[in-house]
């Protein structure tokens, strides 16, 4: 196969989905995508030395330092150089704005830790969202993968994926088997089904 949807993952943090990504794509479970650039919002995310230690070029786009229109345009300005058709959210905490997002139409897709649409809406990411699954006392939780439209928690629900709560659980434990039993495996396969689908577009 020659050509690859060619992909931009933007991160923000520590980057383990973005490390399963990269894995994923070494190990051949993403044949119709290449990731081409990862995009830190955050310059000291360690996500930057990860994707440095497989062989992407990673680049800071310090959400900090700019307008929310500067940092959009900034973003752009590194899609286009890149030739990106895909833009994957791994841990990218930043929101982006309605009309950046209709810009991508399909062609954004985020993970979340739950079962959309539990335990989604404002505020709810990272950690917090498994502080609130166990305050609930819910006994399933999960993650999903879902495309992202320019309405607020909207977007098209691609994958999703159960995960056990178990007793004795803290947020930290709960969000690490979330990470290894959903969002690990969901992420590169939705991102495997939209490169195909791309590249058949």
């Amino acid at each position: 196969m020659l050509k690859k949807a060619r992909i931009a993952v933007f991160v923000s943090g520590g980057g383990t989905n973005l490390e399963a990504l990269l894995n994923a794509q070494e190990s051949g479970a993403i044949p119709h995508g290449e990731i081409v650039l990862v995009c830190a919002s955050n310059p000291a995310a360690y996500a930057l030395t990860r994707a440095a230690n497989h062989g992407v070029p990673g680049v800071a786009v310090p959400k900090k330092q700019f307008s929310q229109a500067e940092f959009e345009a900034a973003l752009t300005e590194q899609l286009r150089t890149y030739r990106v058709d895909l833009i994957v959210l791994a841990g990218f905490l930043s929101i982006l704005s309605a009309d950046f997002v209709k810009q991508w139409p399909d062609r954004i897709v985020n993970v979340h830790p739950s079962l959309i649409p539990s335990f989604c809406g404002k505020g709810m990411y990272g950690l917090k969202v498994h502080e609130e699954v166990l305050r609930k006392g819910v006994k399933v939780t999960g993650a999903t993968v879902h495309l992202v439209n320019e309405i607020p928690d909207g977007g098209r629900i691609l994958l999703q994926k159960a995960v056990e709560v178990l007793p004795g659980d803290t947020p930290e434990t709960l969000q690490r088997r979330v990470m290894e039993q959903a969002e690990w495996i969901l992420l590169p396969q939705a991102t495997e089904l939209l490169s195909k689908q791309i590249l058949e577009s």
